[in-house]
């Protein structure tokens, strides 16, 4: 599969999770049958185009803590402005999580 395809296919599935809840890059990764790419599903989030309107702040560690970036404020801003509920400064509970059967 390539970058470009790997990455669109990301995108499809971050536009999938709903409000207030949260997937972790592995969980992507393995949506998409490649369960050691987490760390390009980071790059695809990272990547992401400007312009479109993919909900990129409901992707974070699969620890549950938000990733280490400049829209971190940002981030943890829009996530509870959803109700996310977070146990610690930067960290999501886990009933949060979204889990696509």
């Amino acid at each position: 599969m390539s970058k470009y395809n790997f990455f669109e296919e990301v995108y499809q599935i971050v536009n999938k999770i709903p409000s207030g809840k949260v997937m972790s890059y592995g969980q992507i990764a393995s949506l998409l049958g490649s369960p050691h790419y987490a760390r390009r599903v980071g790059q695809a989030m990272f990547n992401l185009p400007s312009g479109l309107d993919i909900p990129w702040h409901r992707v974070i560690k699969s620890s549950g803590e938000l990733p280490d970036t400049a829209f971190k404020k940002e981030q943890t801003d829009l996530l509870t402005a959803e109700g996310v509920i977070f146990k610690s400064e930067s960290k999501v509970d886990g009933t949060c999580f979204f889990h696509i059967l």
